[in-house]
């Protein structure tokens, strides 16, 4: 540039002074080189038309390069740089939000395509995988059978274990010899801690891996995605300590099932008093493994359920408002569960009618003892009529039955609703009937024959009986509940096994149908454990089945306290 910025400078002084030079340089280029002879008025009348138009002067040449960047036409034109402070930049906020669905999403996608392990638990072989979930917990599933929840954690994963396959010849000698289920037990936890601990590396490279993969094709920067890798790594840990610190090992103890009617109770199994029991985690989940290898057992048919001879299985009923599936699904649970006794807290009927009499012909048929007290929904026409029917013990007034080894004692509900012609005296005479019934107790207490279980339809006279008996039974509020009284009395509150009737299909979504095996210890008539069953609305069969225990029967638990003192 300095080199064009002379030669400028030298051309300008030369013309300084000489106009008439100028004039006639122009005039030399316009003519061309080879018209040097023509005379000035040739050249301008006929140069325009035969010659093309001549170049400028090297100094206007270097001129106009130098003012070229500046103009507006200009070919070296460059566009403004902006200032960096008025450069348009995202808002923190969103930065950080982009950032994290890229490692939450980036996650995910790891854990979903490379982050599962097949590992062997005993005779099963497993595939193991983590899910993102809001309760976290561990499902098992034993396709199609069912699957099995365990409230193992809580957490935002879950851990998925898929049963794929069983090997045949362990699974097979497993089923022909149960008692190699004590050489099972540490075998299991083995496989289950050596498989965890495979699964939580895998899951580390897997959402590192989605979370940098998926950053790198958003930020197209090496160094945010490196950073989303890390944060997805930051999360699963994170995650992991939660698990960690929330591990519930009795979770074992308690699963639940959901599948097929027949076969949950023979993957819950057997329900027995384990407080003094050794080791009673890893026998428990040696337990779960042995259960489901016998559902995949290779003659293709489920095993038949070997109750604990130790407990009286006690099958809890209640409002079935005239049903007609409920016998089935009744009839179903005393078969699978080789019930001892059934127990129905009221409102069988809808109306109490003497046409709906016929109804309650099923029930001789059903295979167990049947213990019935009157809801509000049934009449003392209803009450007469099943009183006369075989294999059927209706209890009223307080006055003691003893069936199937257990001494039951009951109570009518003093109000019958379909009766419009009397006011409804509501909370108050149920107080009144509680009280008649806790009386009745006592009295009996104090004759040295105290009963194991009392049944009121109504909770609001089944509490009036709180340091009378060890467990009362009722219904009513058409859902499940279990409670400890004040007292120490046990309440346990039925759903409807009818599935709130024929109003289960009044709304969207019918009503459930509910019921509870409970076990009961048959030396000291007490809980020992609890089946909390659920059917979809109107169906038959598919279930969740739940297994509770007593806090007091549970592993580590204090020496459970006296039974309350009847005559206190």
């Amino acid at each position: 540039m300095g080199r064009d910025v002379m030669v400028v400078l030298r051309h300008l002084r030369s013309l300084r002074g000489a106009p008439a030079a100028l004039r006639d340089r122009l005039r030399t280029h316009r003519s061309g080189p080879g018209d040097t002879h023509e005379s000035p008025a040739q050249g301008s009348s006929s140069g325009a038309e035969q010659h093309p138009r001549p170049r400028a002067p090297r100094s206007l040449q270097s001129l106009r390069r130098l003012r070229a960047p500046h103009g507006p036409t200009g070919s070296r034109k460059r566009s403004p740089r902006p200032l960096p402070g008025l450069a348009p930049t995202p808002h923190p906020v969103a930065r950080a939000l982009g950032l994290i669905a890229v490692v939450l999403l980036g996650a995910w996608l790891g854990l979903l395509v490379v982050g599962s392990v097949h590992t062997s638990v005993g005779p099963m072989e497993t595939r193991m995988a983590l899910r993102p979930s809001l309760t976290g917990g561990t499902k098992i599933d034993v396709s199609p059978l069912g699957a099995l929840e365990l409230r193992s954690h809580v957490a935002p994963i879950r851990l998925d274990v898929d049963v794929d396959r069983l090997d045949p010849v362990r699974s097979e000698a497993l089923v022909n010899h149960p008692e190699r289920i004590s050489g099972l037990q540490e075998e299991v936890a083995s496989d289950v801690v050596n498989g965890t601990l495979n699964l939580a590396v895998r899951s580390c490279a897997a959402v590192v891996a989605g979370a940098t993969a998926l950053g790198l094709a958003v930020y197209r920067r090496p160094r945010r995605a490196l950073a989303a890798g890390g944060l997805a790594l930051a999360l699963l840990a994170a995650s992991g300590t939660a698990a960690y610190a929330t591990w519930n090992p009795k979770s074992v103890l308690e699963p639940k099932f959901s599948g097929l009617l027949s076969s949950a109770p023979s993957v819950v199994g057997n329900a027995r008093s384990i407080v003094s029991e050794f080791d009673v985690y890893q026998r428990e989940l040696a337990r779960l493994v042995t259960n489901v290898t016998k559902l995949y057992d290779v003659t293709s048919t489920l095993p038949a359920y070997e109750p604990d001879p130790s407990t009286i299985r006690l099958l809890h009923v209640s409002d079935i408002h005239l049903n007609p599936a409920s016998w089935k699904i009744v009839s179903s649970l005393v078969e699978q569960y080789e019930i001892d006794v059934i127990v129905d807290s009221g409102d069988t009927m809808d109306h109490g009618t003497a046409a709906e009499n016929a109804f309650l012909d099923p029930i001789e048929d059903l295979g167990a003892p049947y213990v019935w007290v009157r809801g509000n929904h049934d009449s003392r026409t209803t009450q007469r009529y099943l009183a006369k029917l075989k294999n059927t013990h209706v209890l009223d007034d307080g006055k003691p039955v003893d069936v199937a080894g257990v001494r039951f004692a009951g109570i009518g509900d003093p109000q019958f609703t379909p009766d419009r012609s009397t006011k409804a005296e509501g909370n108050p005479a149920e107080e009144v009937a509680g009280i008649t019934l806790a009386s009745s107790l006592r009295a009996q207490a104090a004759a040295g024959t105290p009963v194991d279980i009392a049944v009121a339809h109504n909770p609001v006279a089944a509490r009036q009986t709180d340091g009378t008996v060890p467990l009362v039974l009722a219904g009513h509020l058409h859902h499940q509940e279990m409670d400890v009284l004040d007292k120490g009395t046990r309440l346990r509150i039925e759903g409807s096994t009818g599935g709130s009737g024929l109003r289960a299909v009044e709304g969207e979504h019918p009503d459930p149908v509910e019921a509870s095996v409970l076990y009961l210890d048959r030396a000291t008539q007490r809980l020992q454990a609890w089946d909390e069953i659920k059917l979809g609305g109107l169906g038959l069969t598919k279930a969740e089945v739940s297994r509770h225990l007593p806090k007091e029967n549970q592993p580590g638990a204090t020496p459970p306290t006296p039974s309350p003192d009847p005559r206190s």
